[in-house]
This record gives C-alpha cells, structure tokens and sequence, in this order.
C-alpha cells in the first residue's frame, strides 16, 4: 500500500508524464485556421499574420482555410466536424455573438460548442462625416440631431451587422431621433455620404483609412471605451458626451469544445507571445486594430457580454430573426 509521499511522488510523476505528453504529440501535423470571411479582410489578413508566427512557435505549418458566409455556419461547422484535438481551429469575432440572436435557430452553439483560446486584436468603429461638411466634431452632429429631429441619416451597411447595431445603440443611447440607413456595401454608404444624402456614417477605421488619411472623410469620434492605438487623436463617443456607449470590435481563436486543456493553455501561450510580438503589434496598428490576446476567460467573458447587449439591441430596434 502506498504511503502517502508514495503516492504524491507517483500522482506528480503521472501529472508530468500526462503534460509531458500533451507537449510532444501537439502538434503532431499541420494546424488549420479556418476563417469565415473571404481573403483579402481585416480578419483573413490578421489571421494570416498571426499563422506565419504560430508556424514557427509550433514547428509544424499553420494553414489559413476560408470558408465565407452562410452567418459563419459554414466555417464553425468545418471546424466542428474535426477531431477536437487543436489542429483545426476556428476563427470568431464579435459578429459571432450577435449571430447568436439574429437567427432563430444555428447549427452550433457559440460558447456551448466552442472553447475560447485567445483573442487577436481589438477595433473600435469610428463615426465619420464628410471631410469638408459641417460637422467639425461629434458635438455638432448631437446639436445638429437635437435641434433637426428626424432629419439626419446616419449610414451603415447591411441590417444586423455590427455597424448597423452600432448606429442603433448610438441612437437609442443618445436619445436621438435620426434614421439608420444601411447599404449593401462600405462604398455605397461612403459613396452617399460624400453626395451629402448622408450625416455620417459608422464603420472600422481599417475600411476608411485611405479616406480619412487623405482628408476626405473626418473621424468624429471612436466607439470603444477608450481612445485607440490607431487613432489617439481622436475622441471617444463617451468622451464626446454620450455615457454608457462602448462598442469594441474584435477577432478571436476558438477551438472545438472537448479540445484538451494543455493544448488550449499552450496555444492561449503562443497567442500571447505573437500578439506581443513589435512587427505584429506595428502591422496591425497600420491595418487599424490593437493586437491583443489575453486570457482564455477574458475571450468566454466577452462573448458572453457581447451576446447580451446585442441581443438587447436586437430586440430593441424589432429585426426579424433569421
């Protein structure tokens, strides 16, 4: 019968050999990301990036797979097919947690079937009005929509995404009376607003940097809680005097649930070193994010949190579900 150091040197001794065999066997062949958007977007650039270094921390190649559309069913089910091993991997987003109540019913479960890894950046939206018009800052554009009830147009694109609901939030938080318009495409609502039909217009600063870089496009204000890396200058919607607005765009890596524990906190680990990585925090600062990958629970916290408040707004505004 063991004794009781006996059995703590064997229980310690079994812990090692489990961890040490969860370190040798993952990876043991290519790693997959499968990205829900096309190539060529913020997300599949960032991904791609964030591949390039997790090959090397791995030693084995990191693939980018994109599979588009479909509300990202498409791709979450690619991924949830897999072995949930942390070889096939899914990228998620904040337009994954409002999906959560824009369709009545999903093939998956957001946080019942996913387990966080790690995020990989954050983006604020930003409130943009024509460079050379009347709106010098967001306070002209709350005294022009106080003073003109229901004559402003505020421009997003298509209904349900996370412009769309931002302008939304904006309205109901402000307590103003504008219409949202949304469009199917960025250079349609930009397209408008430069034709004047447009106040403004909510969307990423990585959509509208040459625009505002160039001066034809003036950001107003930036949606997040604080000011972004991208954009110091540039006050936030709550600085601008509108308390309790906060909308705070992000990508993150999600892997199936059941994935282990060790390959979770291992690749939680890499995220966190690529993320702090100088070339990749410049890189991603120049694209209009602010690399970051945090903790795994900060991930399943947020997703929560964003679930509930677009849920909320979802309700609010009266979309029909999917």
């Amino acid at each position: 019968m063991l004794n009781r150091r006996d059995f703590t040197l064997s229980l310690l001794a079994s812990n090692m050999t489990a961890l040490s065999f969860a370190q040798t066997t993952f990876p043991d062949r290519a790693v997959k990301l499968v990205v829900p958007f096309a190539a060529g977007g913020l997300a599949d650039i960032t991904f791609r990036l964030v591949g390039e270094k997790l090959s090397g921390l791995l030693n084995k190649p990191v693939l980018i797979e994109n599979i588009p559309g479909a509300g990202g069913f498409a791709a979450a089910s690619a991924v949830l097919r897999a072995k949930p091993d942390g070889h096939a991997l899914l990228v998620i987003a904040n337009g994954t947690a409002i999906t959560k109540s824009l369709f009545k019913s999903m093939p998956y479960d957001p946080v019942k079937d996913l387990t966080p890894i790690s995020f990989a950046a954050y983006f604020d939206l930003v409130v943009l009005a024509k460079g050379d018009g009347p709106y010098k800052s967001l306070n002209d554009l709350l005294n022009a929509a106080r003073q003109n009830p229901g004559k402003l147009n505020f421009g997003t694109i298509n209904p349900g995404s996370t412009q769309n609901l931002s302008a939304e939030l904006f309205k109901t938080t402000a307590k103003l009376d504008v219409a949202v318009v949304p469009f199917k495409t960025t250079p349609e609502a930009f397209t408008a607003l430069m034709s004047n039909s447009l106040d403004v217009v909510f969307e990423s600063y990585a959509a509208s940097k040459s625009l505002v870089d160039s001066g034809q496009l003036r950001a107003l204000a930036s949606t997040g809680g604080k000011r972004s890396g991208y954009l110091p200058s540039v006050p936030t919607v709550l600085e601008s005097g509108v308390p309790g607005y906060d909308v705070t765009g992000w990508n993150a890596l999600s892997a199936p649930a059941g994935t282990p524990s060790e390959v979770v906190a291992l690749l939680n680990r890499h995220m966190n070193t690529v993320m702090n990585m100088p070339d990749v925090k410049k890189r991603l600062l120049d694209l209009g994010t602010d690399a970051y990958a945090g903790t795994t629970e900060e991930l399943r916290l947020k997703l929560n949190s964003d679930i509930a408040k677009w849920a909320a707004v979802i309700k609010q505004v009266g979309l029909q579900q999917q």
